[in-house]
């Protein structure tokens, strides 16, 4: 084989691992971050006390109608296997503005949107 031919063979392997140790570190830094990342703000803009209350607001509120479990009742299932596939935004805006047609009331009156925010967050499981 020319040596020349063995050169450019050995450059492109190099750089052919270069490119796959790379890729591998992007990948893996991808790997890392969530899908959907967290709104500026957001984590922040719920003290621990009141997101204590809003647990208990979770627990007593909507689970008069979801269930004390989440897990149904006059009010469809909420557990958080069944809220993968539903987007944060979704999830708040449904909270803060309730769904016409059905039992399920708006709740602006009482949460902040930051709160619903939260809310949806929990039912996710994307909470600290």
């Amino acid at each position: 084989m020319p040596l020349g031919l063995n050169k450019v063979i050995g450059w492109t392997a190099g750089i052919g691992a270069v490119l796959v140790i790379l890729s591998g570190a992007s990948l893996a830094a991808l790997a890392a971050r969530p899908l959907f990342p967290d709104p500026p703000g957001i984590a922040s803009g719920v003290s621990e006390d009141r997101a204590a209350a809003l647990r208990h607001f979770l627990t007593q509120d909507c689970g008069s109608c979801h269930g004390l479990t989440l897990g149904g009742g006059l009010g469809p299932p909420l557990r958080r296997e069944l809220m993968v596939d539903k987007p944060v935004p979704y999830l708040a805006y449904t909270i803060m503005n309730g769904l016409h047609g059905t039992a399920m009331p708006p709740w602006s009156a009482f949460l902040t949107p930051e709160e619903g925010e939260w809310l949806a967050r929990e039912l996710k499981g994307m909470n600290p």
